[in-house]
């Protein structure tokens, strides 16, 4: 696996380098100051290994190991405790223009120049009010921004008030996923599709949002729940007899995601990126661009009518693995087309696996391509992502 050890605490590259560009100076080994979400009791008497990830202390693995439990999530199911990301509700008869104006469909937060502010979700709910979830890392400037936004739109008469909500959030994911949650609901889960929600009790436990996602590329659900009830939720899950569920660490959703051709914000998205340059044109639906009045439309557009410079691809790769940063070159090992911002050996596959960015001409899967390692050249291609078939959930 894609470990390393730091001052006696495992953490994988990834979330290494997460830590360092969410600016955290301090030493490893110091967790003053960093916050906790509603369930690190929890963690701590199960064993997490806890760890400094973008300003919280979070688990990264369990005594399992993160291949192990990799593999749980993609053959059973596994719980995550996400309550580290930020929770909005968007209220007012004008909340969709009020979003509309940040985003440029119901996806991805924009910059003016057309970089990605974070890959935050934002969900439509039979309640009136848009429900939005925030990468932890990108929480302050999201909520900024959104304030920003608002007070704009105030003043302009629009009807919309924006709300944190403090709750916690759980992450279900994994095949076994609505064998599990079934018994507890009062509805069909088989009604609930992808990117969809609903308010109801879980396990007796009151106004839980149930909203069917995920970032392992498996069937999931997220979970909100109050902050004070979310350990029992916990507790009732973790001993559920229709499957073994198991907790999972941050070093597995890491693995699982990237195996799923998923981006880590940071890593492969910023502010630089665009949703074309990362082949997430799909984000922006027809009305979108005829209207063009979204963040960032004059580069945006241009780059869907032009082609970018560079496109996000991912790789297989021999020899030792390549890390975010490696540079990527052409079949001759003497033009540098890129670089690498994911990488890991991967459990599923048993192979390395990664993801960048490089020059457009040679981002057709299949193309031969070479990674410096270590001062090495290893050999590697272009391949389609996701590397494991996504197995959302999708009503035929």
């Amino acid at each position: 696996m894609n470990i390393y050890w730091e001052n006696k605490k495992w953490m994988t590259l990834s979330l290494l380098n997460d830590r360092v560009k969410q600016s955290m100076s301090r030493p490893f080994s110091s967790f003053q100051d960093l916050k906790r979400t509603c369930l690190y009791d929890f963690h701590v008497k199960n064993g997490g290994r806890m760890v400094p990830f973008a300003g919280w202390e979070m688990p990264v693995q369990y005594k399992t190991g993160i291949s192990a439990s990799h593999l749980h999530v993609r053959s059973e199911v596994g719980l995550f405790d996400v309550s580290h990301m930020l929770q909005t509700k968007i209220t007012g008869k004008d909340s969709i223009p009020y979003i509309e104006s940040l985003i440029e469909l119901y996806h991805f937060l924009q910059m003016m120049q057309g970089g990605i502010l974070d890959d935050l979700i934002v969900s439509k709910t039979t309640d009136g009010y848009l429900y939005v979830v925030s990468n932890a890392g990108c929480a302050d400037k999201d909520f900024k921004n959104m304030q920003t936004k608002l007070e704009e739109c105030k003043r302009k008469g629009m009807d919309v008030n924006l709300e944190v909500i403090c709750n916690g959030l759980l992450a279900l994911q994994g095949p076994a996923m609505s064998k599990v949650l079934q018994e507890g609901v009062d509805f069909d889960l088989s009604n609930l599709p992808f990117m969809t929600n609903k308010m109801t009790s879980v396990f007796g436990i009151p106004d839980c949002r149930v909203t069917r996602c995920g970032y392992t590329g498996e069937d999931g659900v997220e979970i909100s729940v109050a902050a004070n009830r979310a350990e029992e939720l916990v507790n009732i899950l973790l001993n559920s007899k229709a499957a073994n569920v198991q907790p999972i660490g941050l070093g597995a959703r890491d693995s699982l995601r990237l195996e799923a051709g998923l981006c880590l914000y940071g890593n492969d998205i910023d502010e630089t990126t665009s949703p074309v340059e990362a082949m997430l044109t799909w984000t922006i639906g027809k009305r979108r661009r005829q209207t063009a009045d979204f963040p960032g439309a004059k580069r945006i557009l241009e780059e869907i009518k032009n082609k970018p410079a560079r496109k996000r691809v991912g790789f297989l790769s021999t020899g030792p693995p390549a890390r975010d940063g490696t540079p990527v070159y052409d079949e001759t090992g003497e033009k540098l087309l890129g670089k690498l911002t994911s990488g890991i050996p991967s459990p599923s596959l048993k192979q390395n696996v990664a993801m960048g960015y490089i020059q457009s001409p040679y981002a057709k899967a299949g193309t031969k391509v070479k990674f410096e390692v270590r001062k090495k050249m290893v050999d590697a291609q272009v391949s389609k992502m996701p590397f494991v078939p996504n197995n959302y959930y999708m009503p035929k």
